[in-house]
């Protein structure tokens, strides 16, 4: 890839953004750019953000799979499916798509009409598709609504992607609550399946824990107790908040809190770490999905618990992935202060988990777009990079999903639950909006109390 300055105006950048095209290759060096030019590259963030809100939110719009409406596992524009077809959809995937769809109404991508009978389409099919009590597996035939097993044991419910999933639909909930007749019958059945799932049957006949995976063919074979601190507090929350299947608050402080061992006084790029992210060993900081999944509805902001302050956990948890990126222990080719951010995406030989302490040289886009709440300058800056500077890294539905200078790789590929948190978590850096109406749903309200959680949502909160 040619790392080479793009002088368009703003206009022109606007319409090829807007367009889905990609960036257009520029024949002049910096050099040659005269000052009238140069002046008309700074595109104002505004348009930069609306641009990328746009075109990743496609991903969930014009790239979803047909018969369903929901969100293909990958999209890949080099046409290439080694490992699985465009007809699989994804449970996690699709719950982010269902808010990237909300910030395509609020900033004029689509009609509410339109949202509606997408809407009305994905919840017919998930009223359809396989269930095993009440949740979900990770993937689904997007044809015939049949579990396609993500792995030879895994081809039941995933309690973490129902997670995502029900995360995503009860803000679309929130959002219709008060609309017309057709739209308060979308919530009602939304209601349904919120109230379908099983939270309680994931504790595995009464453990003070929830575990990840159940199947009708493996029983709990995967033995996938989850224990934090990872991508997973949402799954917990929404555990004890169900109005029908709720676990008591000893599964979230016994199981995922391991009786106060989730508290960590560790400091990493003199940022204290605040939690013990226990999936990864020795590892002082997990991949930055860590920072976006679970809070795409969850509002970070002032939330807390007596465990952690979650906005200063967030914050410093990007903040250390910009510093790792500045410091460059590795010496990588392209890191700095503009280039930096590290997550679970594609790599050179497959899928990898990025992070500072098994850090490949690989750059994934939606870290640091999705961190925009916590780092909105370092954010804005990694943004701006991408559209102003680069010329083969942005295609029809945004950021390619991953890319090394280092080895001078990318592939024009995307993946579902990468694009999915960057409209949203933008969306929550400008507006707020998903924020607001997850945290004003009562049975969400209901469940923090429970839980011990602290945050201006509860109003009656002391």
């Amino acid at each position: 890839m040619r790392n080479i300055i793009i002088s368009i105006s703003i206009k022109l950048a606007v319409a090829l953004l807007f367009t889905g095209c990609n960036s257009h290759k520029s024949t002049k060096k910096e050099s040659e750019v005269n000052n009238s030019e140069k002046d008309l590259v700074q595109i104002p963030d505004s348009t930069l953000l609306d641009s990328v809100q746009k075109q990743t939110f496609n991903y969930f719009w014009e790239g979803a799979e047909p018969n369903s409406g929901m969100a293909r596992e990958r999209i890949h524009m080099d046409n290439i499916y080694p490992l699985n077809d465009q007809s699989v959809v994804t449970t996690g995937g699709t719950g982010f798509g269902l808010m990237a769809i909300l910030v395509g109404i609020e900033r004029g991508f689509i009609t509410r009409e339109q949202a509606v009978e997408r809407y009305e389409k994905i919840v017919t099919f998930l009223e359809n598709a396989n269930r095993f009590h009440g949740a979900w597996p990770h993937w689904i035939d997007g044809k015939t609504g049949k579990v396609q097993p993500f792995s030879a044991k895994d081809d039941g419910g995933d309690l973490v992607e129902t997670a995502f999933l029900i995360q995503g639909l009860l803000t679309v909930k929130e959002y219709f609550k008060n609309g017309n007749q057709k739209e308060k019958e979308l919530t009602g059945r939304i209601q349904k399946l919120w109230e379908e799932v099983e939270w309680n049957w994931y504790t595995r006949g009464g453990k003070d824990v929830l575990y990840w995976h159940w199947s009708p063919n493996h029983d709990w074979d995967m033995n996938f107790a989850v224990r934090g601190y990872n991508e997973c507090l949402i799954m917990y929350v929404l555990a004890a908040a169900s109005p029908t299947h709720s676990v008591n608050n000893e599964v979230y402080n016994t199981g995922w809190a391991r009786n106060g061992q989730i508290v960590s006084d560790r400091e990493f790029y003199d940022l204290e770490t605040i939690v013990d992210h226990y999936e990864t060993a020795d590892s002082p900081v997990g991949p930055l999905f860590w920072a976006h999944y679970s809070y795409l509805g969850l509002s970070p902001k002032n939330l807390s618990d007596k465990y952690a302050n979650y906005w200063e956990l967030n914050r410093n948890h990007a903040l250390i992935h910009y510093k790792h990126a500045v410091s460059n222990p590795a010496g990588y080719k392209g890191y700095s202060s503009k280039s930096w951010g590290l997550t679970s995406s594609y790599s050179m030989k497959g899928y990898a988990g990025h992070r500072p302490d098994r850090d490949l040289g690989v750059i994934s886009p939606t870290a640091a777009l999705s961190s925009m709440p916590y780092t909105p300058k370092e954010s804005m800056r990694f943004l701006r990079f991408m559209y102003e500077e680069q010329d083969s890294l942005i295609g029809k539905y945004g950021p390619y999903d991953a890319f090394s200078f280092e080895h001078n790789w990318y592939l024009p590929r995307y993946l579902a639950i990468d694009q999915g948190p960057i409209p949203v978590m933008i969306e929550n850096y400008r507006s707020g909006l998903l924020w607001n109406l997850f945290m004003n749903n009562t049975d969400i309200q209901n469940g923090l109390k429970k839980l011990g959680f602290k945050t201006p949502y509860l109003h009656d909160d002391e």
